[in-house]
């Protein structure tokens, strides 16, 4: 392993959920982690620095991971970036996963997505997208930042409601603080990539958020279109962090779905989390 940190919860039948261009596994772990641990799943989180990378970089950490770990085919989640990314493991190493489920993807660039990735970079300073820090005085208030997030990754219901709108606010103005946000290093263009996805041969459902303003819904679709036998779900009321803002909806999608698909069986010595 390349020091990767990731963490190993409960026991079962494994399945990798890979975050977003926030790169952090936590994000999975107040809704996702318990469903899929009392479905009788292991479940393998890991933190990444992927933010301002192609997605073929990060299909190679989760490449190294699923490797280094020593697991069977199994189940692949992502979302947004980390959706990308499995795209991309699905066709370099198809051995690597017996399905994956990818929500809030896309599989080719559009003008909002170009405009976005634009912006992160007059922001960032950098002349090209790519990992590099911003000038001092060159980065937006936390405050704004943290109300330009939340715009961007919530639904107009979410967004009616005010206390839960504070509690958003405060989580993202944290990580604004602390220079975690993904917007801290821009993302690089997303290439045309629906002709590759002809190659897939998995089980693949797609999850698209209904009011996703940074992967639009009809991208995913596009991308559930371009794989053989794929499917395409659509969930109402959600942004782009839809899988928090309706768990339990997304957590019936993704449980039903690797209900569908062929398991092997693992032994652990306990059920606890393991940290590494």
């Amino acid at each position: 392993m390349s020091g990767t940190a990731y963490t190993v919860h409960g026991t079962g039948r494994p399945v990798v959920l890979v975050a977003g261009a926030g790169g952090d596994g936590r994000i999975w772990e107040h809704h996702q982690v318990p469903a899929l641990t009392a479905a009788g799943h292991q479940v393998i989180t890991f933190d990444h620095d992927a933010a301002g990378s192609p997605a073929h970089e990060l299909g190679s950490i989760v490449r190294d991971l699923v490797v280094a770990l020593g697991l069977p085919p199994c189940p692949l989640v992502g979302h947004s970036l980390g959706a990308l990314a499995v795209q991309e493991l699905l066709v370099s190493d198809p051995h690597l996963a017996s399905g994956a489920v990818l929500a809030a993807t896309r599989g080719r660039p559009d003008a909002v997505g170009d405009a976005l990735s634009r912006a992160e970079t007059a922001i960032a300073g950098s002349a090209s997208p790519g990992p590099v820090p911003a000038p001092a005085g060159n980065r937006l208030p936390p405050e704004y930042e943290a109300f330009v997030r939340l715009v961007q990754n919530l639904s107009p219901r979410t967004l009616a409601d005010e206390g839960t709108v504070t509690e958003w606010l405060d989580l993202f103005e944290i990580a604004a603080l602390s220079g975690t946000s993904a917007a801290h290093r821009p993302r690089p263009p997303v290439p045309d990539r629906l002709v590759a996805y002809a190659r897939i041969t998995a089980p693949v459902l797609v999850v698209g958020f209904a009011d996703d303003v940074l992967a639009p819904a009809h991208l995913g679709r596009e991308v559930a279109a371009a794989v053989p036998g794929a499917r395409y779900t659509e969930l109402a009321d959600t942004g782009h962090l839809g899988f928090l803002e309706r768990p339990a909806a997304f957590n019936t999608l993704l449980l039903d779905f690797l209900a569908t698909l062929t398991t092997t069986d693992t032994t652990d010595a306990d059920g606890a989390p393991h940290v590494h």
